[in-house]
């Protein structure tokens, strides 16, 4: 055999074992690896340490019409999607905004919520009516977020705290160490519904939405995840986790 020939043989079997590798993960009874940051209300959580939200079980309900269980990882939101690049997991959902810079690196889902930016202040705190007034303001943000990069960009003069969970971030506001939180509008709203003591500012910043990340190289599973979802819109499973988890101003 000449050498072209060798070589033409070894890339088309490379490329087979890629496909084949590929494919396999659409075998029904094949587990899902799933990563979240369980610290996002209602979205994700940890309850009697065990995962609970809207997403934990809106991808549990994907798991069932797929016949596939999803075995779940925690890890900060930071590290979801370097979980997906390095192959550790299979998908990432835990409130993540579909965005360009995101997209260069990993597959997303057609969007399955929609939500945005709000602003989360101290009752009482009379200083910050609209986002203008956060200049010169300390606001918490959790790294890692949407909520970084649009203040980065929109807002330069806000002198931004970082913090790695979501709680501290609400925290922070409470007592007073800042002076507003930027974060996505589930988890701001979920705290003033059951923490109070802060109120949400009625403009949202931002409008977006949500996707679960899937690795670059599972295009199968990321159609197959679509596929469930559309079942779950037309059979009312979507409609109830929305009804159960986001009730009146929630939504």
């Amino acid at each position: 055999m000449s050498l072209t020939r060798r070589v033409l043989c070894n890339t088309l079997f490379a490329v087979g074992l890629s496909c084949l590798s590929t494919l396999s993960f659409a075998k029904a009874g094949e587990p899902i690896k799933a990563v979240t940051d369980a610290t996002f209300p209602p979205m994700e959580f940890m309850e009697n340490n065990k995962f609970s939200g809207f997403d934990i079980e809106l991808v549990e309900a994907i798991g069932k019409q797929l016949q596939r269980p999803v075995q779940w990882t925690n890890v900060d939101f930071k590290g979801l999607i370097p979980s997906l690049t390095s192959q550790r997991a299979d998908i990432a959902v835990s409130g993540i905004y579909i965005t360009p810079e995101r997209a260069k690196v990993v597959d997303f889902t057609r969007p399955y919520l929609t939500g945005g930016l709000v602003v989360l202040v101290k009752e009482g705190n009379t200083t910050i009516n609209s986002h203008e007034d956060l200049n010169g303001k300390n606001v918490s943000v959790q790294v890692g977020t949407k909520s970084v990069a649009w203040l980065h960009s929109n807002m330069p003069q806000v002198r931004l705290v970082e913090v790695e969970k979501n709680q501290q971030m609400f925290n922070l506001v409470s007592i007073g160490r800042v002076d507003a939180a930027v974060t996505g509008k589930p988890a701001a709203f979920q705290y003033a519904r059951t923490k109070g003591g802060v109120r949400i500012l009625p403009d949202p910043l931002t409008s977006e939405e949500y996707g679960i990340a899937v690795r670059k190289n599972l295009p199968q599973l990321r159609d197959d995840i679509d596929g469930a979802i559309e079942q779950l819109k037309a059979n009312g499973e979507y409609q109830a986790l929305v009804d159960k988890w986001f009730p009146s101003s929630g939504k």
